[in-house]
């Protein structure tokens, strides 16, 4: 007697369900953190311009301000950012929340923060 092998509708049903969710999950999560990775960039870089080392604060903010805007970061604004000089470098830090809805009172709440510091 053979024995039959495969997959049954059933199986193939729900294992497709626990695929959507977990696609639904990454299509919505993946964006906040690739905002986070493009602040990161855009801090680093600023804190790293030789140019600023000796700038004012309205400066810094300012370079900021143009970095965010090439990437389109919407979650910090220049006015978001904590600027301060520790042993000569320029150290710029920040800290958000992101809230992103996923289906009717459900929702990913993820709190992002960074600092140029290494």
């Amino acid at each position: 007697m053979k024995h039959q092998r495969g997959l049954s509708l059933n199986g193939m049903l729900i294992g497709s369900a626990v695929l959507a969710v977990f696609a639904l999950l990454g299509m919505k999560a993946v964006p906040p953190w690739i905002e986070y990775a493009n602040v990161l960039k855009a801090i680093r870089a600023t804190a790293a311009d030789g140019s600023l080392k000796e700038a004012s604060v309205a400066q810094v903010r300012t370079s900021y301000g143009k970095r965010a805007e090439i990437d389109n970061v919407q979650s910090v604004r220049p006015e978001d950012l904590d600027i301060t000089k520790e042993g000569g470098e320029l150290v710029i830090s920040f800290a958000y929340t992101s809230k992103v809805p996923l289906f009717k009172n459900t929702s990913l709440v993820f709190d992002f923060e960074g600092s140029s510091a290494k």
